[in-house]
């Protein structure tokens, strides 16, 4: 790094931000989940990342449709899958603020990770 470069708040709460998103995705695709369980698991998703530091909200939804369409026929339930998730994290560190998210593109057919907002 060149002696005038700075670390920024704004380059550590992307950091951060970014772990979550990754952390999340790779701590809870494979999960077991049915329509019946869709709901806690949602929630436990939440309340495990909103412990973490930076972390000012999170919302999490999963696809119920894409969870009907890929139960098991004979034990009812299937795997979380990356494309499944719905991300939305508004983290913060000292004088910065961003919203990101972590959403299935189908475009590119991809669970895109980006940054929306930099307040």
């Amino acid at each position: 790094m060149h002696q005038n470069e700075t670390i920024t708040d704004r380059d550590n709460v992307l950091f951060e931000a970014g772990i979550k998103l990754g952390a999340l995705y790779h701590q809870f695709t494979g999960s077991p989940v049915n329509l019946k369980t869709v709901d806690s698991l949602e929630k436990a998703i939440q309340e495990s990342i909103s412990v973490q530091p930076c972390v000012e909200d999170i919302i999490v939804s999963i696809n119920r449709d894409m969870i009907s369409s890929k139960l098991n026929s004979e034990y009812g339930y299937c795997e979380l899958e990356g494309r499944m998730l719905d991300v939305k994290i508004t983290a913060n560190f000292k004088s910065t603020k961003v919203d990101v998210s972590l959403e299935f593109n189908t475009e590119l057919d991809y669970p895109l990770m980006k940054i929306e907002k930099i307040y």
